[in-house]
């Protein structure tokens, strides 16, 4: 009679810290590779704004446009430049050969957990999608948030399916149905599972309020990476409960920015790249298919930016230290 399987030991949560969640940009030089020392400095420049966690090769940065080895010298680079500040969870998902290589490299680089982004192209049934998390989450130690978007499609049974293995730790909403987002906040509670859980959408600072309602407290900033001067800001009066401060940060800043992320596929994260060439990071292109904003785009962008420098100049006088 064959012996069943030992159940996958147990990988401890990320200890996130209290602060927006930081995904840098992937440079580019202009030969087009991967412009690791730009990389150093665009996430040692961030740092002293304390962020939660650090998510090299994710979204933002690229992760959709990267090879094997450029992520995984993507997550090496973050790694030895944050130096155990906070915790490092890096980008890995796409096919599921590609996905089993870059959790091994990953924690082979010291990551401290996977961001686990959605399969390539194609979606199965719920049993399929369990099947497929599990078959990365067991080709390393690292525990894993998986990431609600694109084909990556879990519901609260699925969500109850995978509370049962322990290196499962986490889930990242990049759906916006606030109603699924509840059904599975609960069916990991019932569950009896502490998971992290995390608002994903583009811009999440817009919709935080209502994902805070949910039980969903932590939230991912595109806009911790070319402004962390305003992202971190609106993290301090969004933990504060200054409601005041935080709509003025929603009205001024953060709507206009939406707007203009708008109108383009692709922006949130090309504006982002864009907005830190115009403050003096030379982080390169963002790669196809995604495209540059027009000139127009980016001089709008760039006067928003200001905007922002200067309405967090202004709160700063206002808002609790």
């Amino acid at each position: 009679m064959t012996a069943p399987a030992p159940a996958p030991a147990p990988a401890p949560a990320p200890a996130l810290g209290d602060g927006a969640l930081f995904f840098p940009v992937t440079p580019f030089a202009r030969s087009g590779a991967v412009d690791r020392e730009m990389l150093a400095e665009h996430v040692a420049s961030r740092l002293p704004y304390a962020p939660g966690g650090v998510f090299p090769a994710c979204g933002t940065g690229e992760f959709h446009a990267l090879g094997h080895d450029e992520v995984l010298d993507v997550v090496r680079t973050t790694v030895a430049t944050v130096a155990g500040r906070v915790p490092v969870i890096a980008g890995a998902g796409g096919p599921l050969g590609h996905a089993v290589g870059l959790a091994r490299g990953a924690a082979e680089a010291g990551a401290d957990g996977l961001l686990l982004l959605p399969p390539y192209l194609v979606s199965g049934t719920t049993e399929g999608l369990v099947a497929w998390v599990e078959a990365i989450a067991e080709a390393s130690e690292l525990p894993v948030i998986v990431y609600h978007r694109g084909s990556a499609r879990y519901t609260d049974v699925a969500i109850r399916r995978l509370a049962e293995n322990p290196r499962i730790v986490g889930f990242k909403d990049g759906i916006g149905d606030l109603g699924l987002a509840q059904a599975i906040v609960l069916a990991a509670e019932d569950a009896g599972r502490d998971f992290q859980f995390f608002n994903g959408l583009l811009t999440a600072e817009l919709m935080q309020g209502a994902y805070r309602g949910i039980g969903v407290p932590r939230y991912s900033s595109a806009a911790f990476a070319m402004i962390p001067e305003v992202a971190s800001l609106h993290y301090r009066v969004y933990t504060d409960g200054d409601e005041a401060a935080r709509m003025t940060l929603l009205r001024e800043f953060y709507a206009p920015l939406v707007r203009l992320r708008d109108e383009t596929p692709g922006f949130g994260v090309s504006l982002i790249k864009a907005g830190l060439r115009l403050r003096g990071l030379e982080v390169g292109s963002v790669r196809p298919p995604l495209v540059d904003p027009t000139p127009e785009q980016e001089a709008r962008l760039a006067e928003l930016l200001e905007t922002g420098l200067e309405l967090a100049d202004r709160l700063e006088t206002t808002v609790a230290p």
